[in-house]
């Protein structure tokens, strides 16, 4: 690290001798204290990335001051200046905007602290060192392939009825899961085989503010009593994640008579894994966030230690100031098949917090 991080990290270090360091570390031992910043407690899926990280710090040695935002951005950008002002010598960061941060990121760069972007990149700053996240564009690509085969679009003439749900507008993810899915199943749309009878196919369109089951559920009412109230059938939804999704179950079981549709997700939450076990939701993306944790602690010791995290994508990833050097975890398509092989056999979930 540069001479000037070092001289913050002797203060900061000073600093943390005089707060609470957790149980599991004492504060005269701690390697650092590592600021986690995540989005929200309100979906499964931070909770256990938040927790993950936290433990597998915590066993390296480092303290950890976790905190959730509530999907409240001045919340979140309030709990950034604190762990700024408190001395963490590292951020972790997942934004809920990922335009939002500028300001606050633009302080940490001052004071020479390093910030991972996590799962959601941080835009139009130049303070982000590094960018941890799963293949999002292969995601998209995974599900769309996934609607080709389970619709066997390739020896099908079709046409088949086709609807779309993605994520928060303020999301760069939704860029990539979106854009990788359009870009399979684009060609068949052209070709007539897949019809969209709400015209709506844009991302702005389809987006989910927050990502919230209850915003996708109303939504898709509105579809199926406009487009779907006839008798006409739907074939498939393209849902870029379980919380959108289980909105969009939540609206067939309500409201829709017809032959079910093929639904997609991500995430494997546990709110829908019921459903898929039940083939009410064909698929689930699962990013396993243990994976993820572990490189985002494997990155925040190698910078620590003063030396370069390690990526294995250095091309993809422009932040708007420049491409962010990332690394990329693999994501694999769960069903009713394989989720006892890849979300039990591994330890994920037991199989009764399945049922």
């Amino acid at each position: 690290m540069k001479r000037k991080l070092f001289v913050a990290t002797l203060c900061a270090s000073m600093v943390v001798g005089m707060v609470a360091a957790p149980a599991s570390v004492k504060a005269e031992e701690s390697k650092g204290l590592i600021g986690v910043a995540m989005p929200t407690q309100d979906l499964q899926r931070w909770n256990q990335d938040g927790e993950n990280m936290k433990k597998e710090l915590e066993s390296k040695g480092y303290e950890v001051d976790l905190q959730f935002a509530g999907n409240d951005v001045a919340t979140q950008v309030s709990q950034i200046e604190n762990m700024i002002a408190n001395g963490d010598q590292l951020l972790v960061i997942a934004s809920i905007e990922g335009d939002s941060l500028g300001t606050v990121l633009a302080q940490a760069k001052e004071a020479e602290i390093p910030v991972i972007s996590y799962d959601r990149l941080i835009m139009n700053t130049d303070a982000v060192s590094y960018y941890a996240t799963f293949d999002n564009y292969l995601v998209g690509k995974t599900q769309g392939q996934f609607l080709v085969d389970a619709l066997d679009l390739d020896n099908q003439d079709g046409p088949f009825n086709i609807e779309f749900v993605t994520g928060d507008p303020g999301d760069n993810n939704v860029n990539f899961f979106f854009g990788g899915a359009m870009d399979v199943l684009q060609p068949y749309i052209d070709a007539g085989k897949l019809v969209c009878p709400s015209g709506q196919m844009t991302k702005d369109e389809v987006a989910t503010a927050n990502w919230a089951t209850e915003t996708a559920q109303a939504r898709f009412e509105n579809i199926l009593s406009s487009y779907y109230a006839d008798g006409t059938n739907l074939d498939a939804v393209l849902a870029s994640n379980d919380s959108t999704a289980l909105g969009v179950e939540n609206a067939l079981a309500a409201n829709y008579t017809g032959e079910y549709p093929i639904i997609t997700g991500q995430d494997c939450d546990i709110a829908n894994m019921p459903n898929i076990i039940d083939g009410k939701q064909a698929m689930s993306v699962f990013k396993d966030t243990r994976t993820l944790a572990s490189k985002v602690v494997e990155m925040v010791d190698a910078i620590m230690q003063g030396g370069e995290a390690p990526v294995n994508d250095t091309e993809t990833y422009d932040n708007g100031t420049g491409v962010i050097p990332s690394y990329l975890c693999e994501p694999v398509a769960v069903t009713v098949d394989n989720y006892k092989e890849m979300l039990v056999d591994s330890g994920y979930y037991t199989e009764d917090q399945l049922q």
